[in-house]
């Protein structure tokens, strides 16, 4: 196609037919009740390390929903650092956005998205405060520059207004020099830990057509019953 110039033009391109065209026919084999562990979490397990040696980026990525007492609803991309028969944990200012809604209403989603790999898991449930000694304890494992980063976000509220990058970067100065020369950076008073609940805990596998296999594990008082899903 040519405009009046002479100039080759490209075609034009509307992102609801290209959308609507994506597909992709996931195929990794069965996947059955005789299948799964006996736990929620060491199937958990043994998928996250299916994730990393496939090299799924970021592997401990979670789309993490929560909803305020109003009804706002919002998720965001966070990192879980800690799964195991409780639960899953997670690390964040007590001041942020998150945290507020968590604060209202304590119940939140969480998603594990492998699609390298076509799987993706889905926990729902209750949520508490991490003790102050398991926060301490996971905060001098973080390395210093993240360290600073979460005092970055005690300086400035996480999704507060900012004039330019440069303010945060001067922040962030300001707190290299406030802590030069100590070993250990002290715990910022707002930053904390989260503990997901589950009272079911979803394993999707994708399969061709979009007939997918849908898993579940639900709670019932002290037990577990495995369900499966319609896709």
């Amino acid at each position: 196609m040519s405009d009046p110039t002479g100039e080759q033009s490209r075609p034009e391109r509307g992102t609801s037919e290209e959308l609507a065209r994506m597909r992709v026919d996931y195929d990794r084999g069965g996947f059955d009740e005789a299948d799964l562990a006996p736990t929620w979490w060491e199937q958990f397990d043994g998928w996250l390390h299916d994730a990393i040696d496939a090299d799924v980026t970021e592997p401990n990525a979670i789309v993490l929903g929560t909803a305020s007492r109003g009804g706002d609803v919002a998720t965001r991309n966070v990192l879980a650092k800690g799964v195991d028969s409780r639960g899953l944990v997670f690390y964040t200012n007590y001041a942020s956005d998150k945290s507020a809604h968590l604060l209202e209403n304590p119940r939140a989603s969480a998603t594990f998205s492998w699609l390298p790999v076509y799987r993706q898991v889905h926990l729902r449930g209750p949520v508490e405060q991490v003790d102050p000694e398991t926060t301490l304890a996971y905060w001098r494992q973080r390395p210093r520059g993240s360290q600073l980063g979460a005092w970055a976000s005690t300086e400035r509220p996480q999704s507060s207004l900012l004039s330019s990058r440069a303010e945060l970067s001067e922040v962030l100065a300001s707190l290299e020099q406030r802590f030069e020369g100590m070993d250990e950076v002290p715990l910022p008073p707002q930053w904390g830990g989260w503990l997901l609940r589950p009272e079911t805990v979803e394993f999707w596998q994708g399969q061709r057509s979009r007939v997918h296999d849908r898993l579940r594990f639900r709670s019932i008082g002290d037990a577990w019953v495995v369900e499966r899903l319609a896709p």
